[in-house]
């Protein structure tokens, strides 16, 4: 049972293996085959078994189909063996039919051959024809480029080539010659931009050559049209009265030293075109280079590049000739050529967009004018020459208003201005140093001499001086002053004109002006006139006779101050009463002179005397007096006489302090003669002799030799040594001694220790010339006297110590 129930189950799983066999590729039937020897055993022979029933039953399944269709197939090939011999009649005609169709073709295939050649050939034209069509605005399109390139139109070129990259190219980009062109336009670029650069380049140098006359131009039209203000100006002024030299701050040409000149080259009187910068210089390369740089998106580096360039080019313009301030033309070279830098950055600032900005030219401008500053001043302080001064002066006037047309700031250069007007009025000064010091040199030091009533109003009207006295003598007749005054006046206006010339076009008020003109004169009164009439003063050969001429001038020209300061007032008409008017030192600067010259009157006077004093021969050991007053000290008070009648033109206060001066000076130094350490022994009689001689000046003193002292007041001036003497002479030492200190003392004026030298002086005397030997019976007590005397006033100069 067992078995029978594993057969039952094996059957249908050969089955379905025989199924999977039938059903399956041939690739996989090994792992169908494989599954039947793992089944249980005899499971081979069980399948080969099934295998060969399956086979059985195809087979009787075949034989029966074969039954089926076997009359069909009869019938079909019986059908076929009728069918063949028609089929070979058939095949016979056809091949007669082609013959002759393919005979008769030969010609209808050789004329279709012509015809579908002809047609490719035609429809190639056409395909070339649209081709070329298509390529032929190319062609042109760069013909064209290339054209515009030979003819230098490179901006035209430029737009060609966006034109043939936009629009032409891509329509035939297929095409080996399209790509040739393509890779050809960069470097046609590259070469447009070089040929532009090297053109800018080419600008720039023409530029900087070009920059003196276009500079010199612009300042010669801003002149022009400062001229023509100022003529406007004046005419509308006429009211205001012709004789003001000053109108708003501006100075009028009515005098040719203070009218501003600029010495341009004359233009020509027929010239009736007006020259520009576009005139001078041809700005169409650094437009055209702009415009390149722009297409090709590459303006940022044509804007550095040529900012680069312009500021190096304006270092190199900055920059000025070591020998500048030698000629007035150097200054001129180089203002031009700044001004004409500028002219040309102004006008490309305005015709062109973003090439600069008004902030670059802001800058370039801030730092130019820095240095220009710098180079003026250290220039300009090289110029020792006024008119060159001058000249610099309008220069930088008409530089700075050329400039500042044009839109620049030039506040500092007028400050600049009032740096170079104190160093003008430095050269001023030095150069009218030396025209007082060569009208010095010439003047005789004597009043003037005139000989008619022409040569009396051609002095006056060079000098303000007023005289009713002097008017009623009768010709000829003299000035008190010499000749050196009214020269001095006059150069004293001259230089009042030359410091005006500074102030023209400085934009100033008139206030402002007369205070720089009044300060100026100052300064030439308190600093150069003083400085030479003290050199004057001090010269060796000046003597009293020329002192006392330089008294009479200086006062002169003190009292002419008055005038100076109407005159400028006339020239700048502002009034002396204004509360900032400044006032002319002159005063006390002919009063510093005048006291310097009466001062070396005084030294002299006094040289003088030593001079005499050197001459005195005094026989110290004398026993007796000569009975007259010693030659030397007649001779002294006869020069002084003479020389106090020269002083009568002085003033009286400074004749009789020379007079008093003179005297002390006398005694002082006869006082020393006697006190002299070298002087050991002194006799009576030359006590005697002394006496003279001191005498003789008391009565010169008392004679009046110059009028005005009161009572014997220049007899003072001796009487120390009027006291001293008569001490010693009258011998009178009880009374000194019991009076001393006393306000009463009849010898107040007698110094114990004068007294006591003079003493030991006459005591050490020898025998021979001892002043007691007329009382040698008395000598002893005479000695014992003076000894005891002596004593006494040592205790005095000591008990004064």
């Amino acid at each position: 049972m067992a078995e029978g129930g594993e057969g039952l189950a094996a059957v249908p799983e050969h089955e379905r293996i025989l199924q999977e066999i039938e059903s399956t590729d041939t690739a996989c039937v090994g792992p169908t085959l494989r599954s039947v020897y793992d089944d249980q055993p005899n499971a081979h022979q069980k399948f080969m078994e099934k295998l060969d029933a399956c086979i059985r039953n195809h087979d009787k399944e075949i034989e029966k189909m074969c039954n089926f269709h076997h009359q069909g197939f009869v019938d079909a090939i019986t059908e076929l063996l009728k069918v063949r011999t028609d089929a070979e009649k058939l095949k016979v005609q056809v091949t007669d039919t082609n013959s002759k169709l393919q005979d008769a073709g030969k010609e209808v295939i050789a004329q279709t051959e012509d015809i579908i050649r002809c047609r490719i050939q035609q429809r190639n034209i056409t395909t070339v024809v649209e081709k070329l069509q298509c390529c032929l605005p190319v062609l042109e399109m760069y013909s064209k480029l290339k054209e515009q390139m030979n003819a230098k139109r490179y901006y035209s070129a430029l737009k060609t080539m966006e034109q043939l990259e936009n629009i032409y190219f891509p329509r035939v980009s297929q095409y080996r010659f399209c790509q040739i062109m393509i890779e050809n336009l960069p470097k046609l670029r590259e070469e447009i931009k070089e040929i532009s650069m090297s053109d800018l380049k080419d600008f720039l140098e023409s530029i900087r050559k070009h920059s003196n006359k276009i500079g010199e131009t612009a300042m010669k039209q801003a002149q022009q049209q400062k001229i023509f203000n100022v003529a406007l100006q004046k005419q509308n002024n006429t009211n205001m009265g012709r004789n003001m030299y000053v109108t708003n701050g501006r100075i009028p040409e009515e005098r040719n030293e203070v009218t501003s000149t600029y010495a341009f080259e004359e233009e020509d009187e027929n010239e009736e075109e007006v020259l520009t910068v576009q005139d001078l210089v041809d700005f169409s390369p650094v437009y055209r280079c702009l415009h390149i740089y722009s297409v090709l998106g590459d303006e940022e580096t044509f804007e550095n590049y040529y900012r680069k360039q312009r500021k190096k080019q304006a270092r190199l313009v900055l920059q000025p000739q070591p020998s500048m301030h030698e000629t007035v033309d150097g200054y001129r070279r180089y203002f031009t050529q700044i001004v004409g830098f500028f002219v040309v950055e102004d006008h490309i600032l305005h015709v062109t967009q973003g090439l600069v900005t008004r902030a670059y030219t802001d800058e370039l401008w801030n730092m130019a004018l820095s240095k220009i500053i710098a180079v003026l001043r250290a220039h300009s302080s090289y110029c020792t020459d006024p008119d060159l001064v001058l000249e610099l002066k309008n220069l930088i006037v008409v530089f700075a208003d050329t400039l500042q047309g044009y839109g620049f700031p030039v506040n500092r250069l007028f400050d600049l201005l009032f740096e170079i007007r104190d160093q003008y009025s430095e050269t001023l000064l030095k150069k009218w140093a030396g025209v007082f010091r060569e009208i010095f040199e010439e003047d005789n030091c004597s009043p003037i001499p005139v000989a008619n009533e022409e040569e009396y109003k051609i002095i006056i009207s060079k000098f303000p001086f007023q005289d009713p006295d002097l008017e009623k003598h009768s010709f000829p007749k003299k000035f008190p002053m010499s000749q050196s005054v009214p020269h001095i006046y006059i150069q004293v206006k001259e230089f009042i004109y030359a410091s005006l010339k500074f102030s023209e076009s400085l934009h100033r008020s008139s206030t402002e002006i007369d205070d720089m003109l009044r300060k100026s004169t100052n300064l030439l009164l308190t600093r150069t006139l003083s400085s030479c009439l003290q050199n004057l003063i001090k010269k060796p050969h000046i003597g009293l006779t020329e002192l006392v001429q330089i008294i009479i001038n200086t006062t002169h020209l003190e009292q002419a101050c008055k005038y100076l300061e109407d005159f400028i007032t006339n020239i700048t008409n502002i009034s002396q009463e204004t509360v900032h008017t400044t006032r002319l030192y002159g005063l006390s600067t002919f009063k510093d002179a005048r006291h310097s010259a009466e001062g070396e009157i005084y030294t002299k006077l006094n040289q003088k005397i030593d001079e005499f004093i050197q001459l005195a021969d005094y026989d110290w050991t004398m026993s007796e007096p000569d009975g007259r007053a010693s030659g030397y000290l007649m001779d002294l008070i006869n020069f002084l006489r003479s020389t106090f009648q020269v002083f009568t033109h002085l003033p009286g206060k400074v004749a009789q302090t020379a007079c008093m001066s003179a005297c002390q000076h006398l005694s002082t130094s006869l006082m020393q003669m006697l006190l002299d350490n070298e002087l050991k022994q002194i006799s009576m009689g030359a006590v005697q002799q002394f006496n003279l001689d001191v005498i003789q000046c008391e009565l010169f003193a008392s004679s009046e030799p110059v009028p005005g002292f009161q009572g014997d007041t220049l007899q003072l001036a001796f009487i120390d040594l009027r006291q001293l003497l008569d001490l010693f002479m009258v011998w009178d030492w009880s009374t000194y001694l019991a009076d001393y200190g006393q306000p009463a003392s009849k010898y107040l004026r007698v110094n114990p220790n004068t007294a006591l030298t003079l003493l030991e002086k006459m005591k050490d005397t020898n025998k021979k010339n001892n002043i007691f030997a007329q009382f040698r019976k008395n000598d002893r007590d005479k000695q014992k006297l003076i000894e005891t005397v002596v004593r006494q006033l040592r205790s005095l100069v000591n008990d004064a110590l």
